[in-house]
């Protein structure tokens, strides 16, 4: 990346005669564009052996839309990652079997991502998938539920056992009670009293299983990807000095380009082809949930996971989150910093923010604009976001810029349950 000092000093170029030519961005700001696209392939993920097996892949879609996963059968991964919402599900917060704390994030591009949930307390996509399951505002279902499933379904059970082994001896119920967890703190739980009168052997095979399960979808989200949206063809056209191409990109959305790396400073969080650093900060957003501590409670549910990438679960043996978590579990970050979503379809995603208290995309600029109502700075805070003061046109490019960003040409058979063989 250039320097963000270089970045900042870039001239926005001015309306008029140029609005006719395919190119208003000046050179420094054209080669600055090239480093935003293409966007690669999703990192690979050693600590999940089947992240590229497309059976894995497959088992896991099935999954993804399966109702039966969830405590009532009434909700799947689907109810809040919706296809047709582009896997979001529209709402301010989550709704499932109960209403969440926080907005949906989508799951567009979710596999480059190093960090899950807007506090980042999970450090692996198949991890992630986990925590819904078994939560009782989303699934409320239970690891030994999800097992029972598998077993007691044909097709799942020969899928599984391809690539995974066989099940455990699930149709013993004695050992393997129908539904049963640990639930932290809550030993008077139905759940934990299940889970309790299983042995400790017992007990890993079901988390074995419970892994698997994450493994297998997380092979199927990583192919969720957004990549060629019209801002990508433009970078081509730029790169091939191809003036159709080029076209692709309006002037207005070229000057937002330019706003978006100089005058925004947008690109100090939103940097990098997917349009975020993955990491986390406080965007300073008007919130009913004032004291959410955000990454600091990440950091410490990250830590004490046990189907964190340093635990017996991770397929490299723990050596991918033996380097992370010795690196996320110093002292710094402040409470009210989440985590950056990517700006890839961005469009599609409204309403917007942790807690969806944003609804249009236009009120997004505005807010950034003005910083009207805007949560006060912690004295250690970063001082990045001010106020920007934008004009109307420069609000108005900005948009076209984000909207340049929308691709969702997935293909099809992505778009739900697999087709039956």
């Amino acid at each position: 990346m250039l320097h963000l000092a270089a970045t900042l000093a870039l001239v926005l170029p001015a309306a008029g005669p140029q609005e006719t030519d395919a190119l208003v961005l000046t050179p420094e700001q054209r080669e600055l564009a090239l480093e935003f696209s293409p966007l690669p392939d999703p990192p690979p993920d050693p600590t999940n052996a089947v992240y590229e097996n497309e059976d894995a892949a497959r088992f896991g879609q099935a999954l993804f839309f399966d109702t039966r996963l969830s405590g009532p059968g009434n909700v799947s991964c689907a109810t809040c990652h919706d296809p047709a919402q582009s896997f979001s599900d529209g709402r301010p917060r989550a709704m499932a079997v109960k209403l969440g704390p926080k907005h949906t994030m989508s799951l567009w591009n979710v596999a480059y991502g190093r960090w899950f949930f807007w506090n980042g307390r999970k450090d692996s996509l198949w991890s992630q998938a986990l925590t819904p399951l078994e939560d009782f505002r989303e699934h409320a279902s239970s690891r030994l539920q999800i097992a029972h499933v598998i077993a007691d379904d044909a097709k799942y059970r020969d899928a599984y056992a391809t690539l995974f082994g066989a099940l455990p001896a699930l149709d013993d119920t004695a050992r393997f009670p129908a539904e049963g967890r640990p639930v932290y703190r809550q030993p008077e739980h139905p759940h934990s009293q299940a889970w309790a009168t299983m042995t400790a052997a017992d007990q890993n095979a079901v988390d074995d299983v419970f892994a698997n399960v994450g493994k297998s979808i997380a092979a199927y989200e990583r192919n969720i990807v957004s990549r060629h949206a019209p801002f990508d063809v433009f970078v081509e056209g730029l790169r091939e000095n191809d003036a159709e191409k080029q076209r692709a990109l309006s002037p207005s959305a070229q000057r937002g380009f330019a706003l978006f790396a100089g005058k925004g400073k947008c690109l100090v969080c939103h940097d990098g082809p997917n349009f975020s650093d993955g990491e986390f900060h406080s965007n300073r957003a008007p919130t009913e949930e004032n004291a959410d501590p955000g990454r600091p409670f990440g950091v410490r549910e990250l830590m004490r996971d046990p189907f964190n990438t340093r635990g017996r679960h991770a397929d490299d043996g723990g050596e991918v989150g033996r380097q992370k978590l010795e690196i996320v579990g110093r002292p710094v970050h402040l409470p009210g910093e989440f985590k950056t979503p990517t700006l890839r379809n961005v469009a599609r995603t409204a309403p917007y923010m942790r807690e969806g208290q944003i609804a249009t995309l236009e009120d997004v600029v505005e807010f950034y604009s003005s910083l009207d109502g805007a949560l006060p700075l912690h004295r250690s805070s970063e001082q990045i976001l001010q106020p920007l003061h934008l004009t109307d046109e420069e609000q108005a490019d900005l948009l076209a810029f984000l909207r340049s960003l929308t691709d969702e040409s997935l293909p099809a058979r992505f778009l739900g349950p697999p087709a039956s063989d």
